[in-house]
């Protein structure tokens, strides 16, 4: 008898900066352990998330301060940098989304505006915003 895998190779593209940031801030406020971490989102190894906190966490590995120690303002230069860099990969990332959607919307609506002059047909409601057919259908019954 030979059981199926189900083991998926994984790589750190495959997990959003969301996710490795929120799993760093569960572990951090004691929600959950490495190991549990692991086990809960599906992550390969305990070392994955270890990497994360070495990267995304606040507690300075190479030194072994805890968070709740006071730090040099280096360190805070240093932690708080690595959040300005943190903050504006997600904000690029949002950038480009939004600009994304932009694009589909615009493609999207040149297609409607193309679809009624090639049919000859009106496929927006040509209501105004806030009526719909449905109170209209309601107030014809009364």
């Amino acid at each position: 008898m030979s059981e199926k895998s189900n083991y998926v190779k994984r790589t750190q593209r495959d997990y959003s900066m969301s996710l490795k940031v929120q799993i760093v801030q569960q572990i951090e406020q004691g929600k959950l352990s490495a190991k549990g971490a692991q086990l809960k989102y599906g992550i390969q190894s305990r070392s994955t998330v270890i990497n994360w906190l070495r990267k995304y966490g606040n507690f300075d590995w190479e030194n072994q301060i805890p968070s709740n120690m006071p730090k040099s303002p280096e360190q805070k230069i240093m932690e708080l940098e690595a959040r300005v860099k943190l903050l504006e990969k997600q904000k690029n990332l949002l950038e480009q989304q939004a600009h994304i959607a932009d694009s589909k919307a615009i493609i999207f609506d040149m297609m409607i505006d193309l679809a009624e002059k090639e049919y000859q047909i009106d496929i927006r409601k040509n209501s105004p915003p806030g009526q719909s057919n449905t109170s209209e259908n309601s107030n014809k019954k009364h």
